[in-house]
């Protein structure tokens, strides 16, 4: 036996390996080492194959909504603008107005940011944020600020003759609440709530609560128009599904022609047909069906969001739908029969459960869609008929308040995970089949 294995080290190691028995490629490589380079190589020309989506999906999707979660709880303008103003009120009780001490640093403050109003733009940016918190600070920024060079001390009497609101304790309280780099006061008003005297968070009175109702209106509104798309696409896809080929294909270019038009297009042909003296309502007088003194009111309303939405979303809710009937083989539903069903209990026992990765995915789509919708409620919403999405674009656009907007905003993109999880939890997103 020994001489054996001496004899095998004189011959020295196998064909294709090396000296401690490791396999060998053709160029003298450890295999082992040459498939890691190769996985290696894999993996790096995968990665640059995704590298331009997913660095548009970081810039374009990810870093905005980044942004906007960080903008509704950023607060930068009080404390750069009024950092001595902000050291003297720590010692204020908060009832009445503020001592000389106060005053003067404010000046102090002021008459800095004059300085340097030019560089760092702080008066005005200070003046927009105590706006959205009391409706007269715009203005007793603005008027103070151009006033302040001549003033003396002591400042007290100055700054209350420059404008009453400096008299407010209410202003004060404000500029000591909000002197933070973080705030949550804009997901306080989002959620319809305020800030009494005291510093409590407390619900704000009837006629001014805007929010909550919005986004329960909006959730309502989303949840009608899916299931409007249901119960209109059900029947669409499944009669597609059972024509021929060369039939279906027809149909569905009536279903994808929406799709053809611009949204704006379509909204606008909504209003001609919707209006009261539109197509449908002088259609149903000259066919006697209501009075021309009593026509109908659809559109500017709940109503006419709903009817074009619907018609819009439909082929959302149609194409996933179409496309898992077109799976379901036909000898399923003879099959039941056969075996002594009618018509309805095959039908709901046997196809009805197999299209339920279609309805799923279809209402998935249609209700993501329908809950962030702007330009239909803008134009056939009127005010009642407006969602959530609309008083986000007009902060955006009119009153300019970016952190409210941007509060509202992740609420809505919390809001729809929360639901997706859900959705998630009781379906499961993994049975969803879009085609």
């Amino acid at each position: 036996m020994a001489m054996a294995d001496a004899r095998a080290e004189d011959l020295g190691p196998a064909p294709g390996t090396d000296s401690r028995g490791r396999l060998l490629t053709s160029d003298g490589t450890p295999l082992r080492r040459a498939l890691e380079r190769s996985m290696r190589r894999r993996k790096l020309t995968a990665l640059a194959l995704v590298a331009p989506l997913l660095a548009f999906i970081l810039i374009f999707f990810a870093f905005p909504i980044a942004q906007m979660m960080w903008r509704s709880v950023d607060n930068p303008q009080i404390v750069n603008a009024l950092p001595r103003t902000l050291d003297a009120l720590q010692d204020w009780d908060g009832t009445t107005i503020p001592d000389e001490p106060v005053f003067a640093a404010l000046h102090a403050d002021m008459m800095e940011d004059l300085d340097r109003a030019r560089r760092q733009q702080t008066i005005g940016p200070l003046a927009v944020r105590l706006n959205y918190e009391i409706s007269a600070a715009r203005g007793a920024i603005s008027r103070t600020s151009r006033a302040v060079p001549n003033f003396e001390a002591p400042f007290k009497d100055d700054f209350l003759d420059a404008h009453r609101l400096w008299g407010q304790p209410e202003l004060w309280r404000v500029i000591k609440r909000e002197g933070r780099p973080l705030t949550a006061s804009y997901y306080v008003a989002a959620l319809d709530r305020e800030y009494d005297a005291e510093g409590n968070i407390v619900r704000r009175d009837e006629n001014r609560r805007l929010y909550v109702p919005l986004f329960g209106r909006t959730l309502a509104l989303s949840v009608a128009i899916t299931v409007l798309t249901f119960a209109l696409g059900f029947p669409i896809a499944y009669y597609l599904s059972t024509l021929p080929m060369r039939y279906a294909n027809l149909l569905m270019i009536a279903v994808l022609l929406p799709f053809w038009t611009s949204l704006l297009v379509r909204t606008s042909a909504w209003i001609v047909l919707l209006q009261q003296q539109g197509v449908i309502n002088t259609t149903l007088v000259t066919l006697g069906f209501i009075d021309d003194g009593n026509r109908l009111s659809l559109i500017y309303n709940q109503t006419g969001t709903i009817i074009a939405m619907t018609h819009i979303l439909l082929p959302f809710m149609v194409l996933p739908l179409y496309s898992v009937m077109r799976t379901i083989p036909p000898t399923y539903m003879r099959a039941a029969k056969s075996l002594g069903a009618t018509p309805w209990t095959a039908f709901r026992r046997v196809y009805f459960p197999q299209t339920l990765p279609g309805i799923g995915a279809g209402g998935v789509l249609v209700f993501i869609i329908s809950i962030g919708y702007y330009i239909t409620p803008a134009l056939v919403g009127g005010q009642s008929g407006r969602m959530i999405s609309n008083e986000i674009a007009r902060h955006i656009q009119q009153s300019l308040n970016w952190g409210l907007a941007a509060a509202l905003g992740t609420m809505l993109l919390i809001g729809v995970l929360i639901l997706y999880w859900l959705f998630n939890r009781l379906v499961g997103s993994d049975s969803l089949k879009f085609g």
